[in-house]
């Protein structure tokens, strides 16, 4: 049995995927992986996986060059000839799914991890963009042959009211799971002074702007916190943030500006407080990873996001895009270290219950033996 995943980056699938494709490895399954070339190619590379360069733009919009990238991944599975194709990311989801219509492959596993910038974007363009987004969904995902794997409820209905999806092709799955013994529970130090963590990409759609705007209300009022952005710059992304804005950045008081860290758990270790105000996700996992160390969160009550959390209980649900309630919530978090330490507690016992990466494993490896 052949596996072939398809993802636009490699560093991606490193951090969502690998430990599915690795059980699918124990399974008996042969595991090609194609993504844009990088550096974490090696990685894949070490792991026993083949691996396969494909020429994908995430941002692309040139007509020949998209047709290119469909026709590309259309030769590469017919090429592989895999028993499971598993897409990650819109443009494979989308490319993948439409030339796997015209090919042998017997099982499809499309995980949409978010429905991002094409659902949130406003205005005429966007719209065409939009109606043009759902059309392909339809002809990607409307196949007999085909699982969509979705994070949150609010995108699945979203899919299916468009009618790009029929529901019962479609499972939620929470996530893409955690490693809880990578993302150990440490008490979090009350001496000194308490640390309030921003981790994603630095994308303005995370809600960087609001973030920045949190910490100068605060500094204004005088709460006393200090504050970290944990994150690095995601050019191929419309929304990101870029050099100059870390350099503008860099000059708040209170605030550091740490770039990009591996090791997440590390980073969580040394912190109080940790801050996603994003305007829409599939399911953050950063949000997962700080509940696993016990720590209290504050999101937007948003899809995706308020999926992570369990309101008023593992942490905080703020109105999105609104600087002023992300201020309060985390003057509220900041001053009162016993219902923060109560929801990082509660956050570890979630993360326990719902996200643990053997549960998605599972999951998983359940939908590839349908192919069998």
């Amino acid at each position: 049995m052949k596996i072939l995943y398809i993802v636009n980056e490699p560093w991606f699938f490193l951090s969502h995927r690998l430990p599915i494709a690795v059980a699918a490895q124990e399974q008996g399954y042969t595991v090609h992986v194609a993504t844009k070339g990088g550096a974490a190619v090696q990685e894949i590379l070490e792991k026993g996986f083949i691996h396969h360069e494909i020429s994908l733009s995430r941002n692309g919009s040139s007509i020949p060059s998209e047709l290119t990238s469909l026709l590309n991944i259309w030769q590469l599975i017919n090429k592989v000839e895999p028993d499971v194709l598993h897409l990650v990311t819109i443009k494979p989801v989308l490319y993948g799914g439409i030339a796997s219509r015209f090919t042998s492959v017997k099982k499809v596993v499309a995980a949409v991890s978010g429905l991002g910038t094409l659902f949130l974007a406003t205005g005429a363009k966007a719209e065409i963009k939009r109606k043009l987004g759902v059309g392909l969904y339809h002809c990607a995902l409307r196949s007999n042959k085909t699982t969509v794997i979705l994070q949150n409820p609010d995108d699945k209905q979203l899919l299916v009211d468009l009618k790009a999806v029929k529901a019962e092709q479609t499972i939620l799955i929470r996530g893409s799971g955690i490693d809880l013994s990578a993302f150990q529970a440490f008490p979090e130090s009350l001496m000194g002074t308490p640390v309030v963590t921003f981790a994603a990409r630095l994308l303005f759609d995370k809600g960087l702007a609001e973030y920045i705007k949190a910490i100068k209300l605060l500094n204004e009022k005088g709460v006393v916190a200090n504050y970290q952005i944990v994150g690095d710059l995601d050019l191929g992304n419309s929304t990101s943030a870029t050099a100059k804005n870390i350099e503008e950045w860099q000059s708040i008081p209170n605030l550091e500006v740490l770039g990009y860290h591996k090791n997440m758990s590390s980073v969580f270790r040394d912190t109080n407080l940790v801050v996603l105000p994003s305007y829409r996700e599939g399911l953050p996992k950063v949000l997962i990873e700080a509940a696993a160390c016990g720590r209290a969160v504050i999101t937007t009550d948003v899809p995706g996001c308020r999926d992570a959390i369990e309101a008023n209980k593992t942490g905080l649900l703020v109105p999105v895009k609104n600087s002023t309630e992300l201020a309060n919530a985390i003057e509220k978090l900041v001053t009162d270290s016993k219902l923060r330490v109560e929801m990082g507690i509660a956050g570890r016992q979630l993360a326990e219950r719902e996200f643990a990466i053997e549960k998605v494993v599972d999951q998983h490896l359940s939908i590839y033996q349908q192919a069998n």
